[in-house]
């Protein structure tokens, strides 16, 4: 049988996306061939523009800014150099404008309206668009995959506007219409036009299928986002203690993944001076991180409280396996975070590590359901200090809670879950 060819889009640059390489691979290791395009980060020289990731899968990155932006930026930093340089700038101007008038002057013009106007982010994504769907145009596909709505568009391009229009799934990781970053209703406007043109919709769990029906009178397919087994089975480890020149003995509380708003991180903060003991350990970067660092220096917390930068996601569990304790303490500022399954959760407890997680459903559910961890109120740091020093004093409790990490791998983790993915492919074939 012939193999059907994949095009999958993802905004991001493909470095730490897990559930996206769970499901690639699944697709190519099912006798699927997988493209997967995505950005590319000019600032990482190491990064490949294609990658050939296996036989059956392979990452194309497109260029994130426009030609014409990076000349423009170019000659802006040549002419601000010194004065002599900002004087043939001028000087060949004036010659362009005097010669070539029709050319020059409208263009200009319209380049001084983009920076006036504040239009270059909205350029630079225009252009990462235009160049996503051309790389979809350049080979035949079976079946477009778009991850979250910041991809939906281009695929709807790619698989609709054709003769002898594709099938296009719609990976939604995200409630669209109630997220940080998305408080315009034209999201919710926009995901309800594309969704006419989507022939599959997938959602991360239940709460959030029930919230689209609710919405769009339709119950959408549920693949979990849960890890690779693997990940439980390999026993290698990277000392946080010798990278924060700690103690042996000294128990690590982790929270790991971005540093983001919303994440209930500057509770954890609040709530360190109250541990009786062990040191709290952020890993990740983030837009808030700045803001957290400060925070801890102005607390006198530098000794209590540590930041690794972001590490590999391959690498991530190495750094996981040497937690006393996990955090997953999301904030209710959004449906979001309230309906969110947590793929940090799972990853802790892949690592025999016990949680200290908030009371949302899903999160909730399987805290309690397979005693991994203790859920508290994320808003009040002093319930999740309440928490963490029930742990530190209780080594049995953790130890047990442990254990229950180790047995519910066998359930929450993508070697299962990755049927349900797949026969969302059988049944769109059969469509």
């Amino acid at each position: 049988m012939k193999k059907k060819n994949v095009c999958m889009f993802v905004w991001n640059h493909f470095t730490n996306d897990a559930r996206v390489l769970r499901e690639c691979t699944a697709l190519s290791e099912s006798g699927y061939s997988v493209d997967l395009i995505c950005i590319h980060d000019p600032t990482d020289k190491t990064m490949l523009k294609h990658e050939i990731r296996s036989k059956d899968f392979q990452v194309f990155r497109v260029r994130r800014y426009p030609i014409s932006v990076n000349l423009m930026q170019g000659i802006i930093r040549f002419a601000k150099k010194n004065k002599a340089n900002g004087l043939f700038v001028a000087v060949f101007w004036a010659f362009a404008v005097y010669f070539i008038p029709y050319i020059t002057i409208p263009l200009t013009l319209i380049l001084g309206l983009i920076y006036k106007l504040k239009l270059v982010p909205w350029w630079i994504k225009a252009n990462i668009y235009i160049r996503m769907v051309m790389r979809a145009y350049a080979k035949k596909y079976d079946i477009y995959h778009s991850n979250d709505l910041n991809t939906l568009l281009q695929g709807t391009i790619a698989a609709k506007l054709r003769l002898g229009p594709k099938k296009l799934v719609y990976d939604s990781h995200e409630v669209q219409t109630s997220r940080t970053g998305y408080n315009s209703p034209i999201y919710g406007k926009l995901e309800k036009l594309l969704l006419k043109f989507v022939d599959s919709m997938i959602v991360e769990n239940n709460t959030r299928a029930q919230y689209n029906e609710e919405l769009y009178g339709f119950y959408p397919k549920v693949v979990h986002n849960y890890p690779f087994k693997n990940i439980g089975q390999n026993t290698e480890s990277i000392s946080i203690h010798e990278i924060l020149q700690l103690p042996k003995s000294e128990k690590i509380l982790l929270y790991q993944g971005g540093i983001q708003i919303g994440r209930g991180l500057e509770k954890l903060i609040q709530a360190a001076p109250l541990f009786k003991e062990g040191t709290l350990v952020f890993i990740g970067d983030g837009k808030q991180k700045p803001e957290l660092v400060r925070m801890v220096e102005e607390m006198n917390l530098t000794d209590k409280v540590k930041f690794i930068p972001k590490v590999p996601l391959g690498e991530l569990p190495k750094y996981t396996r040497n937690a006393y304790l996990g955090f997953q303490v999301l904030n209710n500022i959004c449906f979001n975070h309230w309906s969110a399954s947590s793929n940090k959760l799972f990853e802790y407890m892949m690592s025999g590590i016990p949680v200290v997680a908030c009371s949302f459903p899903e999160i909730k559910r399987v805290v309690e359901k397979e005693q991994v961890g203790i859920c508290v109120d994320s808003h009040d740091y002093k319930d999740i200090a309440r928490a963490v020093n029930i742990l530190l004093e209780d080594q049995n409790l953790r130890n047990k809670f442990s254990q229950n990490c180790l047995l519910a791998k066998d359930k929450y983790n993508w070697e299962e879950e990755k049927e349900a993915f797949l026969n969302v492919y059988k049944d769109l074939m059969i469509i």
